[in-house]
């Protein structure tokens, strides 16, 4: 089970900072599509963990992390590689929809 979304942001500086692989999950606690969302999330993310950077971050209005990657809807992912955005996957329906982007981590 994903751990709830935390209301505690890092700063955007300090996500660029991270090294490695990093998946950045914007979405709220609240939120039905999330809640939707988030076992096809936790089940393409299962094999990959706990290698895999898996920040679970609560999004809404005035939050800066959010506005600066430019989300909108929710859950977004970013999947990040040293700092620098390589794949996003905007509300999936399946885990396929997450799977496909994790390999982009890859190559």
């Amino acid at each position: 089970m994903l751990p709830p979304y935390d209301s505690t942001q890092p700063t955007r500086d300090a996500v660029n900072a991270l090294p490695g692989d990093t998946v950045v999950e914007f979405g709220t606690n609240w939120c039905g599509i999330c809640s939707a969302a988030a076992p096809h999330i936790e089940a393409a993310l299962a094999s990959r963990l706990p290698g895999l950077r898996h920040l679970r971050v609560e999004d809404g209005p005035g939050r800066a992390l959010g506005r600066s990657f430019r989300v909108k809807l929710w859950p977004t992912l970013i999947l990040m590689r040293e700092g620098h955005e390589v794949a996003r996957v905007v509300r999936p329906h399946d885990a396929a929809a997450v799977t496909q982007a994790l390999e982009r981590l890859d190559g």
